[in-house]
């Protein structure tokens, strides 16, 4: 192939000259011939060289590649497939940190930001940047973060020799032990941090931080316990919510609204009803769901009503309060049962689940009736309603041989232009030891508000006591009148222990045996 010739046009005359004339600007550049061939033209081997020249004019500081040894049968055996293998890798990954590197370098530039591939770096045991006096904490055996453990003595109980013996009580050897044991406590316990501290821990501070690292760990359990195993307010447990789930998924309750009134041993939650699994027993259309707290402080004080109580005396334990809670809930039941039976007006009782008690709604569209000290009658309204409480307390002790006692305005309902009572968990039979003065505290508060309600025939609270209990205390005041309550009941409590108790003749509603005199 013919060569093609690119030549510079120059002056065939051109001899030497003054040095202005070499340096003018509109004068021809000297230039040499540079002749090539197509075929060096179209060559990759000279694309290649001048991208290699370009790359090093943009980049003069990238790094070199690690040149080493690399396949030489002198000090190297290449007869093994797998050291081969191994030099390849080697070297490819020498390679791409290289690549990475120029990568950073082209990236990076001036900025004052820069970026780091080092985490994809082929990190290799022969080649790496880190020097001799560098530790990689992650490559060692070693944490510094972890105690020594202390030099252990032997079994005979002491090292050395002479005056140099060292004993297992020695000062120094047991304050180390006590700081390593200080490990063992529960990770709740913030022992601190003493690396690089020689500390001793004398055995009384290790068996104080001891005590006290136990004593942290059974508060712990004890209040996790308490808000895993009680009700709080306006609140469930995990338990109770399970009941509450199962009554509604069997049919029985077909939603749960809402809380309607808190209280200090239990909360009431309204709900509709839904249909019962026998024909014979009707479900209202609103339910009044009273969950009994789990809680055992607010029945420490109230277990004298069932301790005495004849019904539960031979099942109250005092080494079990939770059953305590149970027992109030199924006495609120049994109560409700002779109430309804003998005509009283009062919740209908449902079912009872455990400490979950499903009743009747007293009210009307989730909106419970007032309470009698909320609502504001007319004169008239007010004399029926003395009225009528008096006709209920009458019937509540003769009738259902039963005394409320916790009788006041703020367990009496106003719905339906009666009067209903709530609440009685608490109501006893008059044989209770403290039967009487129940009644009379009832009678008390009764007189107390209907009196202040403007009611001229309203009794006062020992004739209320008289009306209702059919007695004849005739005392002219009011310590006379209860020191005879008190030996009425002292009389009544050593007829019962030393002639034992009869049979009533009305039990109807599956109650345990029920006694007077």
């Amino acid at each position: 192939m013919d060569s093609v010739g690119v030549t510079a046009a120059a002056p065939p005359d051109a001899g030497p000259g003054p040095a202005w004339q070499s340096k003018c600007p509109w004068g021809a550049p000297n230039t040499t011939s540079i002749s090539c061939s197509l075929a060096d033209v179209m060559s990759e081997q000279l694309a290649k060289e001048l991208q290699l020249e370009e790359e090093n004019a943009a980049f003069p500081e990238v790094v070199a590649v690690a040149e080493g040894p690399f396949i030489t049968g002198e000090n190297i055996d290449t007869s093994s497939d797998l050291m081969l293998a191994q030099m390849l890798q080697m070297e490819f990954d020498r390679e791409y940190d290289a690549q990475l590197r120029r990568e950073e370098k082209k990236i990076n530039g001036d900025s004052k930001v820069s970026i780091s591939f080092e985490n994809y770096r082929k990190v290799h045991p022969y080649d790496s940047d880190s020097s001799e006096d560098e530790v990689d904490w992650q490559d060692t055996r070693h944490d510094p973060y972890r105690a020594d453990k202390p030099t252990t003595t032997p079994r005979r109980g002491f090292i050395g020799k002479g005056k140099d013996i060292t004993t297992k009580h020695d000062e120094v050897v047991c304050g180390r032990k006590n700081t390593a044991r200080m490990e063992n406590f529960a990770p709740e316990f913030q022992v601190g941090d003493g690396i690089g501290m020689d500390l001793k821990l004398s055995n009384q501070v290790f068996n104080a931080l001891k005590q006290h690292a136990y004593s942290e760990e059974r508060r712990s359990a004890r209040l996790h316990e308490k808000k895993e195993h009680s009700t709080a307010e306006k609140a469930v447990d995990p338990k109770t919510r399970l009941l509450l789930y199962k009554m509604v998924n069997a049919g029985m309750l077909e939603t749960i609204t809402g809380c309607i009134s808190t209280g200090k041993e239990s909360v009431v939650f309204h709900a509709y009803g839904g249909k019962s699994a026998t024909e014979d027993k009707v479900i209202p259309p609103e339910c009044a769901i009273k969950v009994f707290k789990t809680t055992l402080n607010e029945f420490k004080n109230r277990d004298k009503y069932i301790k005495d109580d004849y019904r539960f005396k031979d099942r109250f334990s005092k080494l079990n309060p939770r059953k305590i809670i149970r027992m109030w809930a199924e006495k609120e039941m049994h109560n409700l049962t002779r109430m309804q039976n003998a005509g009283i007006p009062c919740p209908q009782v449902v079912i009872l689940k455990k400490h979950v008690l499903v009743m009747s709604f007293i009210g009307k569209d989730q909106i419970p009736a007032p309470k009698l000290k909320d609502v504001t009658l007319s004169s008239e309204d007010m004399k029926k309603a003395y009225s009528q409480t008096l006709n209920m307390m009458q019937q509540l002790y003769k009738e259902c041989n039963l005394v409320h006692a916790d009788l006041s305005e703020y367990n009496m309902l106003w719905h339906d232009g009666k009067v209903w009572l709530i609440d009685v968990s608490q109501s006893v039979e008059p044989t209770h030891p403290h039967g009487l003065e129940f009644l009379f505290r009832d009678c008390r508060n009764v007189a107390q508000f209907f009196q202040k309600g403007g009611v001229a025939e309203a009794l006062n609270e020992r004739q209320l006591f008289n009306a209702v209990s059919g007695l004849n205390i005739t005392a002219d005041n009011e310590v006379d009148f209860q020191a005879e309550i008190e030996a009425l009941e002292k009389m009544n409590e050593d007829h019962v222990q030393n002639h034992g108790k009869k049979l009533s003749t009305f039990s109807s509603d599956g109650d345990p045996p029920i006694y007077d005199e």
